[in-house]
């Protein structure tokens, strides 16, 4: 058996440091073999720094995806490309350092990683992720494992591409929304499936936001800047892949824990 956990965006410190503190657990507890995380909001819930890159390398992230906030922090440009850990949207029309999707070696498996962003009420033009999803599976080596964090505003945008590639790649898993959903599944043809992964953050939060500047925002149409909650309590958001010595899903475990991270 091979096991992958796949966590939920990372958001700001309270996420950084339940990763941190957790993670050497969740890998005794599960055995893991491999982690990937969304970090697109890892720095103060939005993109990833230098300092918070190597930080979550450190804590033993295997790969990092990006997703609508890629661009954020704009030391990521000089960086991005030295490294092939941290994969920024495949599908992106302006050009931009990085890569998308990129290839990993572990105990003689090869296991391929894509980072794609959705179109369905996104600010980001980007090309059609259908498209570019049938590019990479058609045009590039196949892998034993094909892993695909599809980062979207929409159910349904994100059960159609999962359908369309049922088969031809391992999992695709959303991000972006930070509310985990409880349809994990493995589809007709074998693909694993789950709208959203959740997130890793601060859970007395609107979406790892303070909560009261969300409620002005909304109510009030008062214009505050977004600030990381930083309450003792964190949400612990992802999903755990078990494949077997065919490379095929066996068995999906949603991982939902509160814990204290101060």
């Amino acid at each position: 058996m091979f096991r992958i956990l796949f966590l939920g965006d990372i958001v700001g410190r309270p996420g950084r440091e339940a990763v941190r503190q957790f993670l050497p657990i969740l890998r005794k507890e599960f055995d893991l073999d491999f982690v990937v995380a969304n970090v697109e909001n890892a720095t103060h819930g939005k993109g990833l720094s230098k300092s918070h890159y190597n930080a979550l390398n450190d804590m033993g992230i295997n790969v990092m995806t990006l997703g609508n906030h890629y661009a954020a922090q704009a030391e990521l440009k000089q960086y991005i490309s030295n490294t092939l850990k941290v994969l920024r949207p495949a599908n992106l029309k302006t050009p931009y350092p990085g890569i998308g999707t990129s290839v990993f070696s572990l105990n003689n498996r090869s296991i391929r990683i894509t980072s794609l962003l959705g179109q369905a009420f996104m600010h980001e033009e980007v090309d059609n992720p259908f498209d570019t999803l049938e590019n990479i599976v058609h045009s590039l080596a196949p892998t034993d494992i094909h892993l695909v964090d599809f980062h979207a505003e929409t159910t349904g945008e994100k059960m159609a591409l999962a359908y369309a590639f049922d088969g031809k790649i391992t999992a695709l898993v959303g991000t972006h929304t930070h509310i985990q959903t409880a349809d994990e599944r493995i589809l007709p043809l074998g693909t694993g499936y789950v709208t959203d992964l959740g997130m890793c953050g601060p859970y007395d939060s609107v979406l790892g936001v303070k909560k009261e500047i969300i409620i002005q925002r909304l109510w009030k149409q008062t214009k505050l800047k977004h600030e990381v909650d930083l309450g003792e309590n964190a949400l612990l958001n992802g999903l755990i892949f078990e494949l077997n010595d065919q490379h095929k899903i066996t068995s999906l475990q949603r991982l939902y824990r509160v814990v204290k991270w101060r």
